[in-house]
């Protein structure tokens, strides 16, 4: 049988995410037909759609209040974005790559923030029909686009790739903060070159496979997604997943019981004529045992199931045996119906149903060896039978051996495509340090050069601060000397001013002097012919008078002009 699904690494993520198909024909509230009723695969079943783990009753309520922040810092962004550089979900689905980006690089990040929001309320569908259609309309636009292609991808922003990225895949999860994808890893997804499941992030077709089904499906990933629906899921070590044993492509099991690719065949190990429970690839169309299947199933991850995943595997496995007619598939399916009624009616404990299923295989096996021993000791078989047996015994060992090896073959490219992968990325953080050691040396380099340029300038300003000291002094003793000559030339008008009042008085002096002179002279003429005493009185006034005149002139003239500049 093929090993167990392997563990997919979903990198630590907690919050809870649904995904929706990228098929746009089919929505995910819509159900499927089915013609059985008892006990067959429900319309829709969980495990056939893109899920992610689901988290704990907080987490979505801290989401919701996540969403509530982000709806007020909407109104905020609104107010701050012009109309005219707003970019919608429908701009980004129908406008050309390199305007989109140039509006993107001049909105601020809580607009973009909001932009996938805004799509990621609509992939989870709270507004119902509306929120498909609005789903549907989006994804038929990028689809319907031809220049979305690698090289007008890498010119995208970084939030214009994952919008498109979300739209084209129907996931959600590109759109999470805590996952960030390389641009050429979204640009890869977008082209269908990789695929879509976060956790697996193989390289399509994975494996190199070239079926029919890996080369003609968009998208499809052999190692995580189901042959039948194309949607992968992160449910592991579980019967809910049915695997090929010689093509090792997976199918989900309710997908199979609706397709009815789980049906009797004949048996590979039972003698000739006895027929089993078979799975019927729909990827090689050849078919796998399922009884040993679900009996190692079990016996390696029962003892690490709860009380509910038991019941639910139990479950899943009388879905695959409810339309089986060998005795041990019978049994089987009636043992699982019995163990179900008796943990649901509190009998048994989970422990107890464990030990009592693995105890029912191990019956089933002594049984069949039982009944095999029995027919061979009871019948003799002919040489032909006997050749036939031997050739499907060594078919059987071929077949094994062939599995073993397309499996450490598988095992060995995928290693050589890490060991490039690394390779390659240790030769990019190779030329990251190159890049960025010369980027240190040259920022060193500018600032050596800028220190240079400082010290510059403090030498200039400490020379012109020196200039202007001295500049300063200077000023001050040519105010003390220009103060000093101003006292001087203010002490010489006034002494000149003086001097020449003086001139000027005395020679007033010398010709009143003269003037009176003369009129006593015709004064003492007239006296002598007899004059009038009135006139003699008047004469002598004004002698007395011409006499005090100089000083009188004198003294005035220094108290009205001490300080006169111009004469």
């Amino acid at each position: 049988m093929l090993p167990l699904r392997p563990q997919a690494q979903v990198g630590g993520l907690q919050t809870s995410l649904s995904l929706v198909s990228s098929d746009p024909l089919l929505s995910p509230d819509e159900p499927r037909s089915n013609s059985n009723n008892l006990h067959e695969s429900p319309a829709e079943s969980a495990s056939s759609q893109e899920t992610w783990p689901t988290a704990d009753a907080a987490a979505a309520k801290k989401m919701e209040n996540g969403k509530a922040e982000v709806n007020c810092l909407e109104q905020k962004v609104i107010h701050r974005v012009s109309s005219s550089d707003k970019v919608t979900l429908q701009d980004v689905a129908r406008e050309s790559v390199c305007m989109i980006c140039e509006k993107m690089h001049h909105l601020p990040e809580e607009y973009l923030e909001e932009l996938k929001n805004g799509l990621r309320s609509i992939l989870e569908g709270g507004n119902g029909s509306q929120h498909r259609e609005d789903f549907f309309i989006l994804q038929k636009l990028v689809q319907s686009r031809t220049d979305l292609t690698a090289k007008t991808l890498v010119r995208a922003h970084r939030v214009q790739l994952e919008i498109l990225v979300a739209i084209n895949t129907g996931i959600q999860g590109f759109l999470h903060p805590s996952i960030s994808l390389s641009q050429t890893s979204l640009i890869e997804i977008f082209g269908y070159k990789r695929c879509r499941n976060i956790a697996c992030q193989n390289q399509l077709p994975a494996d190199d496979c070239t079926c029919e089904i890996c080369t003609n499906t968009n998208g499809f990933c052999n190692l995580c997604m189901c042959v039948i629906c194309n949607k992968f899921d992160f449910e592991v070590n579980t019967c809910r997943w049915i695997g090929c044993d010689l093509c090792s492509h997976w199918t989900h099991t309710d997908c199979a019981v609706r397709e009815q690719l789980i049906c009797m065949g004949p048996s590979s190990k039972s003698g000739a004529g006895l027929s089993e429970m078979v799975f019927r690839c729909q990827a090689c169309n050849r078919t796998s045992e399922l009884l040993g299947w679900v009996k190692d199933v079990f016996q390696h991850c029962a003892p690490s199931w709860d009380g509910e995943a038991l019941m639910r595997e139990l479950d899943y496995v009388s879905r695959i045996f409810h339309g089986s007619k060998d005795p041990r598939g019978r049994k089987l399916f009636w043992k699982c119906d019995d163990l179900k009624e008796k943990f649901k009616s509190k009998k048994m404990d989970s422990k107890a149903v464990c030990r009592a299923i693995l105890m029912f295989f191990q019956e089933l096996e002594v049984d069949s060896a039982k009944c095999l021993e029995n027919g061979e000791s009871g019948t003799l078989i002919a040489p032909q039978d006997a050749c036939n047996r031997i050739a499907e015994v060594v078919q059987e060992a071929i077949r094994k051996m062939e599995m073993v090896a397309d499996e450490k073959m598988r095992m060995f490219k995928k290693a050589r495509l890490a060991l490039e992968a690394c390779e390659h990325e240790l030769a990019d953080k190779a030329r990251e340090v190159t890049e960025l050691k010369m980027e240190r040396q040259k920022k060193k380099l500018q600032i050596e050069e800028l220190e240079k340029i400082v010290r510059l300038k403090n030498a200039e300003a400490d020379m012109f601060q020196l200039k202007a000291n001295e500049a300063k002094r200077e000023a001050e003793r040519l105010q003390r000397i220009a103060l000093a000559k101003q006292d001087k030339s203010e002490e010489e008008f006034t002494s000149n001013y003086l001097k020449q009042r003086l001139n000027e008085a005395e020679a007033e002096k010398q010709y009143l002097y003269e003037k009176i002179k003369l009129q006593e002279s015709s004064r003492a003429s007239q006296s002598s012919s007899g004059g009038d005493p009135s006139q003699m009185l008047i004469y002598s006034k004004i002698h007395d008078l011409l006499y005090s005149v100089p000083s009188k002139a004198d003294s005035q003239g220094n108290e009205r002009h001490p300080f006169r500049t111009n004469p």
